[in-house]
């Protein structure tokens, strides 16, 4: 926290513009270092910028100077918005690299500078990855929700009124004999906590549709080979990107294909052929394709009109996976041997038949459609803050198993049943970051790139 630490925030050279952000105790001083003079704060100044030691000019650029509390990391903070060529920006870093002081920053370096400032709290932190990272309009609308602070304030509210719980419990049997502290607070207390124990089960609920919006969709192809699927996989991505050959077995190991849906993200995965093979390298896919069934949101199951009835997906999933994931028949080549007898496994709850032709594109729209409102269906996250990571899920998890403790081991001494309390509180302060988070900074900074 003594350096200053620079980065290129603006993304790859070349580029129209090129921004270099400054952060730490020395940047005004390396502002007027290389530029003469530190212009006004939050106000954009055409300067020369200069090597100090030479007195070459590097570029024209703009200066735009954030001065600490008031600034994204709450230190000090500048930024340089040069011209994006090459040679600009590494005579740029190059000569900020010889300031003293001066260091480049490590990715995530200002996230969590801001972080430990106080300027933003680890709910904050994860929304600002996730808004980097967004690819559908959903994702983005989530991601910002987040990093307004919407879901912190839901948890920061849950462990305030904890404290207020524990404070209560402890004032009755520290006061008892005060004539203000009346007698039936413990009652109330545990009733407000097993109230609030189904607020986190409820909202744990509906967080799963959060964590599917982040991460997306899984849609998974499978089926006999030479089924067809590779093609549709092209066929739904708009481009190439499985091999299709006449050759059964061509599908070894998953390809995967990110589509936007109505601004819900959608992962789609071409699976190995399911058979019978001596091959270890087939048998591998086939492992790996059953493994990635058992984790999907949906699967097509790829038959060609006219197929085996092996094929079927009854025979073809397993009833492992038949029991826990909807299925959907895709009769392929429909151009080949058109048939509308398929009919959908009646045990399946969200068995549908969909007929289709990559050759002539009949079945395509309709099946993206039927698709993009399977994927509103269950991504459907309304305006309400939703937990987006396993690891908001794993200490929501601890708080209600805490809560539920103390609200049931009615026959424990008060004490435990308070400490009970304490452990929900602090498993809410883990995920904001209040309190004993070390171990994940690392984990959580890195997924930034650098400068941001």
């Amino acid at each position: 926290m003594t350096d200053t630490i620079f980065a290129l925030s603006s993304g790859a050279v070349p580029s129209g513009v090129a921004v270099i952000r400054l952060s730490g105790p020395r940047t005004l001083t390396v502002v007027k270092e290389m530029c003469g003079d530190v212009p006004p704060a939050r106000r954009a100044c055409l300067r020369l910028l200069k090597d100090p030691q030479s007195g070459t000019i590097l570029d024209e650029v703009l200066v735009l100077v954030f001065e600490g509390p008031a600034s994204f990391t709450g230190e000090d903070v500048a930024e340089f918005h040069c011209h994006g060529g090459r040679a600009v920006v590494a005579a740029v870093l190059e000569t900020l690299s010889d300031r003293t002081g001066c260091r480049p920053a490590e990715p995530g370096e200002f996230t969590r500078r801001a972080f430990e400032k106080g300027r933003l709290d680890l709910t904050e932190v994860e929304g600002l990855a996730d808004l980097i990272a967004a690819e559908t309009e959903q994702q983005r609308r989530q991601a910002l929700r987040q990093m307004g602070g919407a879901l912190g304030i839901l948890y920061e509210g849950w462990r305030a009124r904890l404290i207020h719980m524990r404070a209560m419990i402890e004032a009755e049997f520290d006061f008892a004999d005060e004539e203000d502290v009346p007698g039936s607070v413990a009652d109330l207390v545990w009733g407000e906590a097993a109230e609030l124990a189904g607020e986190i089960e409820s909202h744990l609920k509906q967080s799963k549709s959060g964590e599917r919006l982040r991460n997306g969709l899984q849609v998974v192809l499978m089926g006999a080979p030479n089924a067809g699927k590779s093609s549709l996989l092209n066929a739904l991505a708009g481009r190439d990107v499985a091999i299709v050959t006449e050759e059964a077995g061509t599908t070894r190991d998953v390809i995967e294909v990110h589509l936007d849906l109505g601004g819900y993200p959608v992962t789609l995965a071409d699976t190995a052929g399911l058979r019978e093979t001596e091959g270890r390298v087939e048998q591998e896919g086939i492992r790996r394709a059953r493994a990635r069934g058992l984790s999907a949101d949906l699967i097509l199951w790829a038959r060609e009109a006219g197929g085996p009835e092996c094929s079927d997906p009854a025979t073809g999933v397993g009833a492992e996976i038949l029991d826990r994931v909807p299925v959907w028949t895709i009769a392929t080549k429909q151009d080949l041997s058109p048939i509308d007898r398929l009919d959908a496994n009646g045990a399946n709850p969200g068995s549908r038949v969909v007929p289709c032709s990559v050759e002539t594109e009949a079945g395509i729209q309709p099946l993206l459609a039927a698709l993009t409102e399977f994927a509103q269906d269950r991504i459907s996250v309304g305006e309400a803050p939703l937990a987006t990571r396993a690891r908001h899920r794993h200490y929501l998890q601890e708080a209600v198993e805490a809560l539920s403790t103390a609200c049931l081991q009615s026959h424990l001494p008060m004490e435990l049943r308070a400490e009970d309390l304490r452990q929900a509180a602090d498993a809410l302060g883990r995920i904001t970051g209040r309190i004993d988070v070390e171990d994940l900074l690392d984990v959580i900074f890195r997924e930034f790139c650098i400068g941001k």
